[in-house]
C-alpha cells in the first residue's frame, strides 16, 4: 500500500499599494529579482507578526523613505503559480491618500509618474491589464490569477 500525503505550502501574504496624484499614477520599475523589467505598484512580504497594514508602513518607510499618512484598503488578489508554490501570495492593495514623502530610486527599483490614461500595460504583467482599471474606478474586487510554468497567465476569475 502507497500512503500520498499532500502538503500545503502557506501562501505568502504581501501588499501592494499604488499612489495617485493630480491625475498621475506612480509605478516603480523593478529592476532586478522577480518581476524584473516590469512595471508594478510597491509591495513587499508581511513578517510573520505583522497586519498588511503594518508591514506597508513599514517597508514604505524602510525603503523608499515614504510616511504614509492615510491609506484605503479594499482590494484582494491571489497569485498562484502552477509548477512554483513557493512564489503564490495573497496580495492585499491599497491605495496611499495621504503621505510625506522624499520617493528616492532603489537598488531594487526606480518610480516613474504616468498619466492615468498612458500606463504602460505593455511592460507589466499580464494580470494588470484587467484588474488595475478596476481598481482605478474605485470598484472593490477580489480576483484569483493562476500562472503556468513560464509565468504566462493562464486563467482568471473575478470572486468579487
Amino acid at each position: 500500500m502507497k500512503l500520498f500525503i499532500l502538503i500545503k505550502n502557506k501562501m505568502k501574504e504581501v501588499t501592494l499599494w499604488f499612489i495617485i496624484k493630480d491625475g498621475k499614477i506612480l509605478l516603480p520599475l523593478k529592476k532586478r529579482g522577480f518581476g524584473e523589467g516590469l512595471y508594478n505598484g510597491f509591495g513587499w512580504k508581511l513578517e510573520n507578526w505583522e497586519t498588511p497594514q503594518q508591514a506597508m508602513i513599514r517597508e514604505a518607510k524602510e525603503e523608499i523613505w515614504i510616511d504614509i499618512t492615510k491609506l484605503v484598503q479594499k482590494w484582494i488578489i491571489t497569485f498562484i503559480f502552477e509548477e512554483k508554490p513557493e512564489r503564490d501570495q495573497k496580495g492585499y492593495i491599497y491605495l496611499i491618500d495621504d503621505f510625506k514623502w522624499n520617493i528616492v530610486e532603489t537598488e531594487e527599483m526606480k518610480p516613474y509618474w504616468f498619466d492615468l490614461d498612458k500606463i504602460p500595460y505593455d511592460k507589466m504583467w499580464e494580470d494588470d491589464k484587467i484588474w488595475l482599471p478596476v481598481f482605478l474606478s474605485g470598484e472593490n474586487f477580489e480576483f484569483e490569477f493562476i500562472f503556468d510554468k513560464n509565468g504566462k497567465l493562464r486563467k482568471h476569475r473575478r470572486i468579487r
